[in-house]
């Protein structure tokens, strides 16, 4: 099941993938140094406003969708929802509005501000319905939301690039049509379903006490990705922050795809599994996941550090390539141990609403990485910010991964880990092999197919997760396979 719900969720991840990177590559291209660190500013304060405001209500929603469809109270916990969507909204509006008339502020910023605003409230209202498909593990349509969603936005963002003066604005356009555009097709289909229920302020203030201190945990915890960034603009100016981000960009959102991939995929089955066969249950798809987060995890990161300067020649433009690149590796490393925490040993928290314990945690852990960003940016530049973000990162997992067990004993695969380890190793040695000559596209080429055959072949051999038996199921599920032809054990 696991094995099929993952896959159900590769649309979307591809489709991250490919924005992600191609959102790197085009608009470091299309604005300058300066005009990129403006929409990295923007984009950081966007994202937390959005935790800030309705993350708790995205995370009841994931939470408490199996018990409200057990009880048949499902349209019920939808109107409760969107009414209080409703009441967000039009806080965000007024605080939003309010911080956009600030004296002084750059217009630039007025006006991607703006447009931010709008997109924030339609993405925030389209959510609802993404979490509700995803924990009803609807996920065709689930995924279709998701990857038209992410696709179409970027592709009139970069449309209104080329044909209109907005700048860094037109990207925050892009994405604020994009969601109307969805809301087209999936309010009608949300709206049938939630609008025979009552809204109920004691489901509601169910819903504020379990999300609340997820969301603060998350506030805090995207500080630990973001607040630098607002350091390095008081400290070294708009241009750095262009060329932190195009290298955050890079490393840090490809290794978060892949959480996010097993996020959507694990989690709803993680808390149905808790909520109707008890805990053994959860942990064994806990378990599952855990070890192939290494399978996958640990080569991406590996790979994306060995393949840095390559892959900033290829992809990013030329005023935020070399501090892209100085970055790279540390974000990459950075990324991993974040995504290990935040997609896996945070669920021990949530898991038994424990989420204040948990926020606590992410509250001292961001103060903590604010405090080594002054000490290191001064001394170290843009290697400080990326240096305090991966100790910051690395004192987080421990923390998070000790408290976490009195909780819930989430599993911990080591003999998994150690083997994905070992086959990492394997493939860095021979992707360092390669001689750094010819063009720069040919040699990523060449480290990114030598990286995945050496790795590829390792993890058959070590039997990583259980891959051999994957293989062998893949094999027998082929048309024109009879099932006398499956291997025992595989179907």
């Amino acid at each position: 099941m696991l094995g099929r719900h993952l896959l159900g969720y590769l649309p979307v991840q591809l489709t991250q993938a490919l924005v992600g990177f191609g959102s790197v590559a085009v608009f470091t291209r299309l604005l300058g140094a300066d005009e990129y660190g403006f929409y990295a500013l923007v984009m950081a304060g966007l994202s937390l406003i959005h935790m800030l405001v309705f993350t708790w209500l995205d995370a009841a929603l994931a939470r408490f969708h199996a018990r409200a469809e057990r009880r048949g109270r499902l349209s019920d916990h939808l109107a409760t929802a969107y009414g209080i969507y409703g009441l967000l909204a039009l806080f965000a509006l007024i605080c939003g509005t309010g911080l956009l008339l600030i004296p002084g502020l750059d217009p630039r910023l007025q006006t991607a501000g703006v447009f931010a605003l709008a997109s924030l409230l339609l993405r925030a209202l389209l959510q609802i319905g993404l979490e509700t498909h995803r924990a009803g593990a609807d996920i065709p349509r689930y995924s279709a939301l998701q990857a038209s969603y992410q696709l179409l936005g970027f592709m009139i963002g970069v449309g209104l690039l080329f044909g209109t003066p907005l700048g860094a604005a037109g990207i925050f356009a892009g994405t604020a049509l994009a969601g109307a555009i969805m809301l087209v097709f999936d309010l009608p289909v949300m709206w049938r379903r939630a609008r025979s229920g009552k809204r109920q302020s004691v489901r509601g203030q169910a819903y504020l006490k379990y999300g609340l201190p997820v969301s603060v945990s998350l506030v805090f915890e995207h500080l630990l990705s973001i607040g630098d960034r607002f350091l390095l603009a008081a400290l070294m100016g708009p241009s750095a922050v262009g060329m932190y981000a195009a290298g955050y960009g890079l490393a840090d959102r490809m290794i978060d795809i892949i959480f996010i991939w097993f996020g959507a995929a694990v989690w709803p089955l993680t808390i149905k599994a808790l909520e109707t066969r008890g805990e053994q249950a959860a942990k064994t798809v806990a378990g599952q996941a855990a070890a192939l987060m290494g399978l996958i995890a640990f080569p991406a990161a590996a790979g994306l550090a060995l393949v840095a300067p390559a892959l900033t020649t290829v992809m990013v433009g030329e005023s935020v390539r070399e501090g892209a690149t100085l970055i790279m590796p540390l974000i990459a490393l950075s990324g991993l141990m974040n995504g290990m925490m935040t997609y896996y040993f945070h669920e021990a928290f949530t898991l038994k609403r424990r989420t204040g314990l948990m926020a606590g945690t992410m509250a001292a852990a961001a103060v903590f990485n604010l405090g080594l960003n002054l000490v290191l940016i001064p001394l170290m530049g843009l290697v400080g910010a990326a240096l305090a973000t991966v100790i910051a990162y690395g004192v987080a997992l421990v923390v998070c991964a000790v408290l976490g067990r009195n909780f819930f004993a989430l599993p911990l695969p080591w003999s998994e880990w150690i083997k994905s380890a070992a086959a990492t190793v394997l493939m860095s040695a021979a992707v360092l092999a390669i001689p750094a000559v010819g063009a720069a596209w040919i040699l990523l080429l060449l480290q990114a197919g030598t990286g995945l055959v050496v790795y590829g072949t390792a993890a058959l051999v070590f039997d990583i997760a259980g891959c051999r038996s994957w293989l062998g199921q893949w094999r027998s599920d082929r048309p024109g396979r009879s099932p006398e032809e499956t291997p025992d054990g595989c179907a």
